[in-house]
């Protein structure tokens, strides 16, 4: 039971938009109805300013780190921690309280790899911040990181279902950027706001 209670709180917990969340709150537009139309953290960043996006990109990177946090504390095996940071992602990407229709789940995975594992996360966190600095594209920094992922998680969490939740985690980031590959090819991709 407790088992289930982790993952459906997980689930339920990413469901919440910090972007949604966030504008309504500053009274700003619905970032589903704004820009690339994607509610995140770098499209609230081109029309909310630098402080919305900012409280969007925590928000979001807390609803995934929080429920493996306590799943973590709740001593459950890897296999239940595994299946609650999956809940957390496809919170975020399918939300229950937005007909479904979530994020692409960049800073919410960020969250989630930093709660199984810190040095997972960091190196992530830090892939994501060289390749933003090099080419100051949000998308390909993302992409990037979530390519990334499997090969961190195999070096520095070896042996684990962790690595299978790394690949599903990647899998998912890369479908939900397909759309933002397309004009990465082209070279039509937006780039980071200063």
């Amino acid at each position: 039971m407790l088992d289930i209670s982790l993952v459906v709180f997980a689930y339920l917990l990413g469901s919440l938009s910090a972007a949604i969340i966030t504008c309504k709150l500053m009274g700003l537009p619905d970032p589903r109805s704004e820009g690339s139309h994607n509610p995140g953290a770098t499209n609230v960043l081109r029309y909310g300013g630098k402080k919305a996006a900012a409280i969007t990109l925590l928000g979001d990177m807390l609803k995934g780190l929080v429920p493996v946090i306590v799943a973590r504390l709740a001593g459950v095996e890897d296999s239940v921690v595994a299946a609650v940071a999956m809940a957390a992602f496809l919170g975020h990407l399918y939300p229950l309280f937005f007909s479904f229709h979530g994020g692409k789940g960049v800073a919410t995975a960020l969250g989630v790899f930093l709660g199984v594992s810190w040095p997972v996360g960091v190196a992530l966190l830090l892939t994501w911040l060289a390749m933003a600095k090099l080419f100051k594209i949000s998308s390909l920094s993302a992409l990037t990181a979530a390519v990334l992922a499997p090969l961190y998680t195999w070096l520095l969490l070896p042996g684990t279902i962790f690595i299978s939740l790394s690949f599903a985690i990647a899998l998912l980031l890369l479908w939900r950027h397909r759309s933002n590959i397309q004009r990465l090819v082209t070279g039509a991709e937006g780039k980071i706001s200063n």
